[in-house]
């Protein structure tokens, strides 16, 4: 049902957004993610390492469900994820970990054509080392550029 995570997600979206004290931030970063994950899985697609179940787009262009994934994902790193920003190397071993385990599960519910062979999981551990330290990057300098600290408490 590759058309339901096109529907819920942007419902959750609003109201992370609308919850949020940082909503442009929050905005911006949700949008960053989703046009890095646009590019980055559909270079994966281009290149062979998975095929997902297309949904709108043609191939080899990642589908709306897909983009909303990484949109999600966006929602969680000034929030759960906090306290790895800063902390690239250990988000690059998550992200190395947890990229790829993500694909497989999504593969074995049915949501790509193909379960991922083990070179595949190795180049999609690989992007997803580099993507997550990356996404902490664009956090950061989305926050440092929304979001205006507190002034100073004079003495």
């Amino acid at each position: 049902m590759p058309w339901l995570g096109v529907i819920v997600v942007p419902i959750v979206l609003v109201i992370h957004v609308v919850l949020s004290p940082t909503r442009k931030a929050e905005v911006v970063l949700i949008l960053s993610a989703g046009a890095m994950g646009f590019l980055i899985d559909t270079m994966l697609v281009s290149a062979g390492i998975f095929s997902p179940v297309l949904y709108l787009f043609p191939y080899p262009f990642s589908p709306p469900w897909m983009i909303m994934l990484w949109m999600n994902l966006a929602t969680t790193l000034n929030v759960s994820l906090q306290k790895l920003h800063g902390r690239y190397l250990l988000s690059a071993v998550l992200g190395a970990i947890g990229g790829p385990a993500a694909y497989y599960s999504g593969a074995k519910l049915g949501a790509t054509t193909a379960i991922p062979g083990t070179s595949d999981i190795l180049v999609l551990s690989a992007a997803w080392a580099m993507a997550i330290p990356v996404l902490f990057w664009i956090a950061d300098r989305i926050n440092k550029t929304f979001i205006v600290s507190p002034p100073e408490k004079k003495r």
